[in-house]
């Protein structure tokens, strides 16, 4: 037993629908939170749509999304929260909003609560220090897609129990994720070692030593990589992979997070990848072209 049955998860983007679809497909009573009922449809239709592929795949059972579908509900109003074991919030990778998060669900939620955050680079510990439950916060950090990647980064602060690391293991592990523990640092483990790869990447590019189809090339049949670094900023998200390096770069304030100019000039002009359609890639066509730059 994980300790944990009900769990709350806000936000239902990419990542938050994910790591509610796997809480649910594991068992769990889980309740969603969103800001408006538009962004709740939306939500709810990535995680029916992620469950259709999984029963193509014969992941699962049609009965199996069935039932993944009634352990999940949907709110708009944070309070309902309360009543949940473990809360995870996946909203904008931004320190103040999600501080601003924490501290009122802190006076939300009862004392043996635990609240988890999702980010892939800010300091869980700052976010700690907004509740009256440092030792209940801990930094879960799931990647995308998250029911396709097997790997959960489980971040503990200096703060952190080990009744509550204990707990959240635990749970990851009945999602039937693997387990890496990272340190408090921005980054954590992997994009510590994966964004300076993406960002020389990009500078290879901006320096014309590499067409976007050569660097990714080189890196799919060369390295065996399943895919090339620009497919993989696109896939990410152009605008996250700067909102990241940027996090990272201050915080180290090493040359190799600081992000170059070629990602702030894409994203000015909204070419954030495969969500907007555009990145290093036209996504409107079949395959994707490289895009001049």
């Amino acid at each position: 037993m994980t300790g944990v049955e009900r769990v709350g998860v806000i936000g239902c983007g990419l990542m938050g629908s994910g790591i509610a679809e796997v809480s649910a497909r594991a068992g769990y009573q889980v309740l969603v939170r969103e800001v408006d009922d538009a962004a709740i449809l939306v939500g709810r239709k990535r995680v029916d749509t992620s469950l259709g592929r999984a029963v193509e795949r014969e992941k699962i059972t049609p009965s199996e999304r069935e039932r993944t579908l009634e352990r999940l509900s949907f709110t708009t109003e944070l309070a309902e929260l309360g009543e949940r074991d473990l809360v995870i919030e996946a909203v904008v990778e931004d320190l103040s909003v999600k501080i601003s998060l924490f501290r009122e669900l802190d006076g939300i939620c009862p004392p043996q609560t635990i609240l988890a955050s999702n980010t892939s680079s800010l300091p869980i510990t700052e976010m700690a220090a907004a509740t009256g439950r440092p030792d209940r916060m801990i930094g879960l950090h799931f990647f995308n897609p998250v029911p396709v990647m097997g790997l959960v980064e489980i971040v503990r602060t200096i703060a952190t129990s080990d009744e509550t690391l204990q707990t959240v293991t635990s749970f990851a592990e009945t999602l039937g994720k693997e387990v890496v523990n990272a340190p408090d640092s921005s980054g954590f483990l992997v994009n510590r070692l994966l964004v300076p790869f993406m960002l020389d990447a990009v500078r290879l590019l901006e320096a014309r030593v590499g067409s976007i189809e050569d660097l990714d090339r080189s890196m799919v049949l060369g390295c065996g990589h399943p895919m090339g670094p620009l497919t993989l900023c696109d896939f990410v998200g152009i605008d996250t992979v700067l909102r990241i390096a940027e996090i990272m770069h201050g915080e180290y304030r090493t040359e190799r997070y600081a992000p170059p100019p070629l990602l702030r000039r894409l994203v000015s002009l909204r070419r954030f990848g495969r969500k907007s359609g555009l990145g290093f890639y036209d996504y409107s066509q079949t395959p994707p072209v490289a895009m001049p730059l």
